[in-house]
């Protein structure tokens, strides 16, 4: 009977220990002071805009590449640390823990983009923990005898794009240019058996007005000084992201990948980008 009790009170003891070791860790202050500038954050309200007051818009689709350098900061890090989150941890965390953004569909050829198919918690944790098929072999012979359906969360670092529609407007009244982000969709990129890939796929779209407040309240990386650091809602206001144009508002309503390949489809963004250039010189000149 002693034999019994001796070990299991030296477990309790150690479980108890290692708790107080937790909770002792938990409460330690991992840094100099405590960070409350961007936990308290408000979300800067857009100018108001008049409809009369609009001398020209024009709709254009862009492609972020969080591989370049300069989108790292909307990439890492890959796994969560203590004061920072990558983007996609931080959309995530938002739709499936705290529900404070609304997700919506691609519709059924997976192309829309206009926020016509709101999605439920439980649609949203079947896209970001998608069930795949596990192949089973036997342990004798090697031989596959099954796959074996499994539940698997798409890992951060496996979202390398994102894709953005915003709104460039001329305002007469103040003689000035915005860029008001409409939606953003990360994308995954798709492989099949032999390991090619077969290109990118929009997961799902985000109204961008409701992740304001979310992503104001979310710290990025600021290579200059962390004690300045920045939140994924300043890098988007500021534009401070490397992107290519990918589609803008026409009569077909087409893509530039329906017409045009490789570097004849970055020349063509480079074309829409000076035109839009050209147009705002043009406007303002005296």
């Amino acid at each position: 009977m002693n034999r019994f009790i001796i070990p299991t009170l030296l477990c309790i003891l150690a479980i108890g220990n290692t708790a107080q070791l937790d909770a002792q860790v938990s409460n330690v202050l991992d840094g100099a002071y405590v960070k409350e500038a961007n936990i308290t954050k408000r979300v800067v309200p857009y100018p108001h805009l008049r409809e009369a007051d609009v001398m020209y818009t024009q709709r254009i689709w862009q492609e972020i590449d969080l591989r370049e350098k300069m989108n790292h900061p909307y990439y890492y890090p890959i796994k969560p640390i203590a004061d920072r989150k990558s983007l996609f941890d931080v959309i995530r965390n938002a739709l499936l823990v705290e529900g404070s953004l609304v997700a919506y569909g691609t519709g059924p050829a997976g192309d829309d983009d206009e926020f016509r198919y709101p999605l439920t918690p439980n649609q949203v944790d079947s896209i970001l923990n998608p069930t795949v098929l596990i192949p089973e072999f036997d342990l004798e012979t090697g031989e596959k005898i099954g796959d074996r359906p499994e539940q698997v969360a798409i890992e951060t670092g496996a979202i390398t794009r994102y894709l953005v529609k915003e709104d460039w407007i001329w305002d007469r009244q103040r003689s000035e240019r915005y860029v008001r982000i409409i939606g953003i969709a990360p994308r995954l990129e798709e492989f099949d058996d032999e390991g090619l890939s077969k290109g990118f796929k929009d997961l799902f779209w985000l109204y961008y007005p409701e992740c304001r407040y979310v992503f104001a309240n979310s710290e990025a990386y600021n290579p200059l000084n962390d004690a300045q650091r920045r939140t994924y809602e300043d890098l988007f206001q500021k534009r401070f992201f490397s992107s290519f144009i990918v589609k803008e508002s026409n009569v077909y309503d087409r893509p530039i990948s329906s017409y045009a390949r490789g570097l004849d489809a970055l020349a063509e963004s480079e074309r829409i980008k000076e035109e839009l250039f050209l147009l705002e010189h043009d406007l303002w000149h005296y």
